[in-house]
């Protein structure tokens, strides 16, 4: 288990103090943002008219890297084996400070979920914190996180050691209302195969073993257990082959699934329901089937409330309060950040970029992300974040009890 830079005897100031001084860190960072606007709203419209999915994503790749490149950065393309993931590194020594870009697109609505952003805000906040940074105060890491959007890029830079020596993890997603975190539920992702026996269906279809039967006999279970499941859990799916011709008994079918749940031990529980639903269904129709259980399995959010404090501060120096999400106000869904913050101490609040009847992954949302209020976003997320990351620099005991906060709200989870 990694620990946190050791204390170092500096503590940290009251609360007033705390806000103070967050203020005036924020006010330092605003003129210099304010220097960067135009470069990181270039680069967030950039990839937003470059839609790339996940794994896809060379576009932004390349222009991240070399927008650090041009700034002098030790910047690693293709960083941790993964052909759109970088590392851009500034500083030297601990603590180890990692802002996260994501930059994947949606199909069909591009940047629907307004990734572009995410990484120009986390470009801006790795910018600002490293222009304040005294030479050997610490280090400053921006981390190229590709396929967010289903493709757990951030757990197999996990398991390449990327967060092996980071000391605290931040990002900001856009939404319709400023947040204090996502509403995140864990997730797994299963293919189905089903395998029959073709007949003609006219004249021999008791020969035959209907593959989409079995299919929409699975379908079918799955739904029905949906009544019995807990209202924060969910299971949704579509059916992506059936056949070829209405005269053939198929057989060959194919769905595709997502199985939700609160945290990882519950979606384990859920995922054996889900599993037995869908072996029924085959079993119905006499054909055989495989359920493929994709690796990268998104774990639930834990905010880590230190940080949080601290970047709550700094937005409300900015006139920008953030409020805890509620039944009338939230963003719910799963992120790979999740599983982040299983290891290091890590945020992930929501910025106000859309009018609050606005949802991200829709096209609406996609226009709003290149629009005056995303750019204003860009730079306060950007300082908000430079801002919690600086503060964790200078002062070991609050980098120490974010620490604390993460263990007590539980380390790594043994889920397999």
């Amino acid at each position: 288990m990694r620990r946190p830079t050791p204390d170092a005897g500096t503590n940290v100031a009251g609360e007033d103090e705390s806000r103070q001084e967050v203020g005036v860190l924020v006010e330092k960072l605003a003129d210099r943002a304010a220097a960067l606007r135009n470069d990181l709203v270039s680069l967030s419209h950039d990839i937003h008219s470059n839609p790339e999915l996940c794994y896809e994503e060379r576009f932004a790749h390349d222009r991240i890297c070399e927008f650090f490149e041009r700034a002098g950065w030790r910047v690693t393309r293709r960083a941790y084996g993964l052909e759109t993931a970088f590392e851009a590194r500034h500083g030297s020594g601990r603590p180890v400070v990692a802002f996260l870009c994501e930059y994947d697109a949606l199909p069909g609505i591009g940047h629907g979920c307004g990734h572009n952003v995410i990484a120009a805000t986390s470009v801006g906040a790795g910018l600002l914190a490293a222009g304040a940074l005294s030479p050997g105060e610490g280090s400053i890491v921006v981390l190229g996180t590709p396929a967010e959007e289903g493709g757990g890029g951030k757990i197999r830079l996990a398991e390449a050691g990327a967060f092996d020596e980071v000391d605290a993890a931040l990002m900001v997603h856009p939404a319709n209302a400023d947040l204090e975190e996502m509403s995140t539920v864990a997730v797994s992702q299963f293919e189905v195969r089903y395998f029959g026996e073709a007949a003609h269906a006219a004249a021999f279809p008791h020969q035959g073993r209907n593959a989409l039967d079995a299919a929409v006999l699975g379908y079918l279970n799955v739904a029905a257990l949906r009544q019995h499941i807990r209202p924060s859990e969910r299971i949704h799916g579509i059916i992506t082959r059936g056949g070829d011709k209405p005269n053939v008994i198929p057989a060959r079918a194919a769905s595709e699934w997502y199985v939700r749940s609160p945290d990882l031990d519950s979606l384990a529980a859920l995922e054996k329901r889900f599993e037995a639903c869908i072996r029924a269904g085959a079993d119905a129709a006499g054909c055989r089937v495989e359920l493929v259980k994709r690796p990268e399995v998104y774990a639930e959010l834990r905010t880590n409330r230190t940080l949080l404090d601290v970047f709550a501060l700094a937005m409300e120096a900015q006139g920008r309060p953030l409020a805890p999400p509620s039944d009338e106000c939230s963003v719910v869904g799963s992120t790979d950040m999740g599983n982040v913050s299983h290891l290091v101490p890590s945020i992930h609040p929501m910025i106000r970029i859309a009018p609050a009847t606005v949802a991200i992954h829709t096209p609406e949302f996609a226009e709003y992300a290149v629009s005056a209020t995303a750019e204003e976003a860009i730079a306060i997320g950007a300082i908000s974040m430079a801002t919690t990351g600086l503060m964790l620099i200078r002062y070991p005991q609050l980098l120490r009890r974010a620490w604390q906060d993460h263990h007590e709200h539980g380390a790594e989870s043994t889920y397999g």
